[in-house]
């Protein structure tokens, strides 16, 4: 593990819908080297193709799996947009935890937020006049495969649209989808401190 004094190279990312975390693809189908031009550095977990939002890139081996092992409860947000009107039963099952096929889920932060002021999606999501969306903001301490879009559907209420807002303390704020920057020394210091961190029991 690098020394507190070591800085490493880490980037903030807001992935855009319909491209894949990775920098190579034999289907030619758009990947990060569409978007980041910069050597020897990798995505420290994913986001599915056809979700949004911040993605960390570094050259630190061990960030990734730091902050994808369940051990240690790292916080992610997301802003969910869903089909329909979820009801305080439904938010509740969502904070309670589902049954998915691989198991319960963790409780989760489950809240109705406004609109967040954010850019169309480049692939317009299903529109019904007759029936609502609403926007959620969720927050998880752990990553099963597509684990958002399998609980608002498990609850009724199916995932049209899915941004991850913010990791810990780091947010979208001030990036627009396909731009990057590199870590504030703030946010490279939680990074570090959060890799030195125990896991909680």
């Amino acid at each position: 593990m690098p020394p507190r004094e070591h800085h490493p190279k880490i980037l903030l990312f807001h992935k855009p819908y319909g491209v894949l975390t990775k920098f190579t693809d034999e289907e030619n189908r758009p990947t990060l080297a569409d978007y980041i031009h910069e050597d020897k550095i990798y995505a420290a977990g994913r986001l599915d193709m056809d979700s949004e939002g911040l993605l960390l890139l570094t050259d630190w081996g061990k960030l990734s799996y730091r902050l994808t092992d369940p051990d240690y409860a790292h916080p992610r947000v997301y802003w969910v947009q869903v089909d329909g009107a979820p009801d305080e039963s439904a938010l509740q099952r969502l904070r309670d935890g589902v049954e998915l096929r691989d198991g319960l889920t963790r409780p989760i932060q489950a809240e109705i937020i406004s609109p967040p002021d954010i850019e169309d999606r480049p692939v317009p999501i299903r529109y019904r006049a007759n029936i609502p969306t609403t926007w959620l903001r969720l927050t998880l301490t752990e990553g099963k495969n597509r684990q958002v879009r399998r609980m608002t559907a498990h609850v009724g209420h199916p995932t049209l649209r899915i941004i991850r807002y913010a990791i810990g303390i780091i947010t979208l704020d001030g990036l627009k989808a396909g731009e990057y920057r590199r870590a504030t020394a703030t946010e490279e210091d939680y990074l570090k401190d959060f890799m030195y961190r125990r896991p909680p029991k």
